[in-house]
């Protein structure tokens, strides 16, 4: 099987999985952070597992730039995530 067959079912699985499970879970996690509340593990652990896949998505960017867009919007709505998150931590402290 060629390399972008197999770039296929991998973004496929990737795109179903941001629809289905990533980002309502990230939404809603935002939601939190923008009212102030803390990351609890659930979330940091989310948040890992978001990064460790992001890595894997890094090496098709660029054999799939018509996915690049995508991709950096994802990565904008986790840094604002983090970023709150972080924010909320050190107004607690």
């Amino acid at each position: 099987m060629s390399e972008h067959a197999n770039d296929a079912g991998t973004i496929q699985v990737l795109l179903e999985r941001l629809e289905k499970f990533r980002l309502p879970r990230a939404l809603a996690v935002k939601q939190r952070v923008d009212a102030g509340e803390k990351l609890d593990e659930l979330d940091i652990e989310f948040l890992n597992e978001v990064l460790a896949e992001a890595q894997q998505v890094q090496s098709l960017i660029p054999r799939h730039p018509e996915y690049q867009p995508l991709a950096n919007r994802v990565v904008h709505l986790y840094d604002e995530i983090t970023r709150k998150a972080l924010e909320n931590e050190r107004r607690e402290t």
